[in-house]
C-alpha cells in the first residue's frame, strides 16, 4: 500500500522569523506499507523531497531507497544541498546537481542517524567562514528522541463535528469489535455529508471553510482566516472553547 499527496498538497511551508522570514517549501515523500508477505508490517520509504529557499537559494533533495522485498528495512537516505536559481529550477535528481554547487553532502537511516560532509566544491570555497571535511559529521541522531505527546482538548471543549466527537461512535464500535455497526454507522455519516453537498448545490452555495481562505489555494499553500489564527493562537494557550456555528445547508 503506497501513500502519497495529493494534487493540491505542495507540502509544508515554515517561516524561520528570527533569520529575516526565510520561508522553506518542504514536499512530502510517498510511504509504502512493506512486509506483506513475510507477516511483519513496517512502513517504508522509497521517493525523493525538496526543500527549498527561494530568499537563500539554497535546496536541498532527499533520496529514500528502495527496499527490497525481502530482508529487514534499512530506512537509507542520501541527499545534498546545493546552490540553485529559483527562476530555473530544474534539477530533480542529485547526480545532475553540478559538484561545483553542491554544499554540504549527507547519509545514514532516517530512523537511526544522519550524517553529513562538507565537499572541497567552488560553492564552499565561495563561503568565508565554512571548510570542507572530508569526515563524516553526526547532523542528528534519532535514536534517543521521542514523539511529542499529543495533546487533545478536552471532550467537553470540542464541538460536535470535532474529529473525535465526530467519529466517536464510529471508533468506539471498531475497538470493541462491532465491524458491522462500524459499517453502518462509517456509511450513515458519508451518507450525511453527500445530503448536504447534495444541500449546497441546490441552494448555489459555495462551501466555505471556516479556518483557511479557501478548500484549495491555487498555490497549493493554505492560507489561514482570522480565525484561523485565532484558533491557533487558542492552541498555544490552551484555550480550546469554540463556538459552533451552524451549517447553513442543514
Amino acid at each position: 500500500m503506497r501513500v502519497f499527496s495529493g494534487n493540491h498538497n505542495r507540502g509544508i511551508f515554515i517561516t524561520v522569523t528570527n533569520r529575516e522570514h526565510e520561508e522553506y517549501q518542504l514536499t512530502h515523500p510517498a510511504a509504502s506499507l512493506g512486509g506483506l508477505l513475510r507477516g511483519a508490517l513496517y512502513v517504508s520509504v522509497a521517493d525523493t523531497c525538496f526543500i527549498t529557499c527561494p530568499k537563500t537559494k539554497l535546496k536541498a533533495i532527499l533520496t529514500y531507497a528502495e527496499e527490497s522485498w525481502f530482508g529487514k528495512a534499512q530506512n537509507k537516505v542520501n541527499g545534498i544541498v546545493y546552490r540553485y536559481d529559483p527562476a530555473d529550477d530544474k534539477y530533480t535528481r542529485i547526480k545532475d546537481v553540478p559538484e561545483k554547487d553542491v554544499l554540504l553532502k549527507l547519509d545514514g537511516c532516517w530512523q537511526e542517524q544522519i550524517y553529513y560532509t562538507i565537499p572541497n566544491s567552488q560553492a564552499v570555497k565561495d563561503l568565508s567562514d565554512v571548510d570542507p571535511t572530508d569526515q563524516k559529521q553526526l547532523l542528528i541522531d534519532l535514536i534517543p528522541l521521542m514523539p511529542v505527546p499529543k495533546v487533545v482538548p478536552p471532550s467537553d471543549t470540542q464541538l460536535p463535528n470535532e474529529s473525535r466527537e465526530f467519529w466517536k461512535e464510529l471508533t468506539s464500535a471498531i475497538l470493541e469489535k462491532r465491524y458491522s455497526d462500524a459499517t453502518r454507522i462509517k456509511q450513515d455519516i458519508e451518507q450525511t455529508q453527500r445530503d448536504k453537498a447534495a444541500r449546497r448545490k441546490q441552494l448555489n452555495m459555495e462551501f466555505k471553510p471556516r479556518f483557511f481562505t479557501t478548500v484549495t489555494e491555487p498555490s497549493g499553500k493554505p492560507e489561514l482566516t482570522q480565525e484561523g489564527h485565532d484558533v491557533l493562537k487558542g492552541m498555544v494557550e490552551r484555550e480550546y472553547r469554540l463556538e459552533l456555528k451552524e451549517d447553513p445547508s442543514l
